[in-house]
């Protein structure tokens, strides 16, 4: 097949080039090159998007299948209104963002959406709201001849955001020493591997599968996320369990951010965020690897970049250190 991937220089879009390439697709990137490399034998066709003509060059060739990952709405609707008719296949990444209700546990696509951004550009703070404006740019144009996947937390190997790699990184990093978590061993974590997220993604295109699946991992409690982290990193320090309230006093973040405590979901409103069903593509084929292999590969992906590196997601050594001495008082 040929297949563009709008975007395709950062981790997803360039997990997407690599894996089409693997399975003999002939690959072209369209993006600014700024992000990152495209994947070895993908053709970068270099254009700003967000400059008038961005997409001449790729409207000039007709396409098996055409992949955007972007969360700009104004983007996706130029990209949808120039190339729409010249891709048999399209597919939009979109986020499980996108839904208004984060706290009913077992949530489907049929969940109510936020309301759609009512701008081209949209900042951090709107990225749910731009998630579905993206969504019904692309179906304005294609209908319901498009494939719209909505994917929850992401990790595995290259997931700079740390939070799948956190717990595993920092097992590996101070093997002895007492590790820090939230004290939430029964609540639900749900990371889709990033392979598990890219290989459905192209049977689903070569199928020419159509339709909006949810695209969230397996659930899994937070103790056994912290079990298998502490075996792969070969942890043999003890772990001191604090209470949410106690860490929110001290100023740690939930989630991800600079000093924070991935995975951590302490405020109810954000309590099912990480028990959505993805039945829909699991009946289609979604397959999850087991946490172990997850947890081994983003670990051998994490010494490459540096375990005690500046987090994204996570505490550093001196942090942590600080809150355990804090929390034996």
């Amino acid at each position: 097949m040929d297949i563009l991937i709008l975007g395709g220089t950062a981790w997803l879009g360039r997990e997407l080039a690599r894996t089409a390439l693997e399975r003999d697709h002939r690959v072209s990137a369209l993006a600014r090159g700024e992000s990152g490399d495209v994947a070895e034998g993908t053709v970068l066709l270099r254009a700003d998007r967000s400059l008038p003509g961005a997409y001449d060059t790729a409207a000039e060739h007709e396409w098996d299948a055409v992949i955007d990952v972007s969360w700009q709405p104004g983007f996706v609707r130029d990209a949808v209104a120039a190339l729409g008719d010249r891709a048999h296949h399209w597919s939009y990444v979109s986020s499980g963002s996108v839904y208004a209700d984060h706290e009913s546990p077992g949530a489907d696509e049929s969940a109510e959406l936020l309301a759609p951004l009512d701008a081209d550009v949209a900042d951090g703070a709107d990225y749910g709201e731009a998630k579905v404006a993206c969504e019904a740019a692309t179906t304005a144009v294609r209908g319901s001849r498009a494939l719209i996947v909505r994917p929850g937390v992401i990790g595995g190997p290259g997931d700079a955001s740390g939070r799948s790699g956190y717990y595993v990184a920092r097992s590996e990093r101070d093997q002895h020493a007492p590790m820090l978590i939230p004290d939430i061993a029964a609540s639900p974590t749900q990371v889709i591997d990033v392979r598990d997220l890219v290989a459905w993604h192209l049977d689903a295109i070569e199928r020419g599968l159509e339709g909006v699946f949810n695209a969230f991992g397996p659930q899994v409690p937070f103790g056994e996320w912290i079990s298998e982290s502490r075996a792969v990193g070969e942890h043999r320090g003890c772990v001191e369990r604090a209470d949410s309230e106690w860490l929110l006093e001290q100023g740690v973040r939930p989630f991800m951010g600079d000093e924070s405590l991935p995975l951590w979901l302490p405020d109810p409103a954000w309590s099912g965020f990480m028990s959505h069903s993805s039945a829909a593509a699991e009946a289609e084929g979604l397959v999850h690897r087991p946490r172990r292999e997850l947890l081994e590969g983003v670990l051998a992906w994490e010494r490459t970049a540096g375990l005690d590196r500046p987090r994204p997601a996570g505490l550093s050594r001196r942090r942590e250190q600080a809150l355990i001495a804090a929390l034996d008082v």
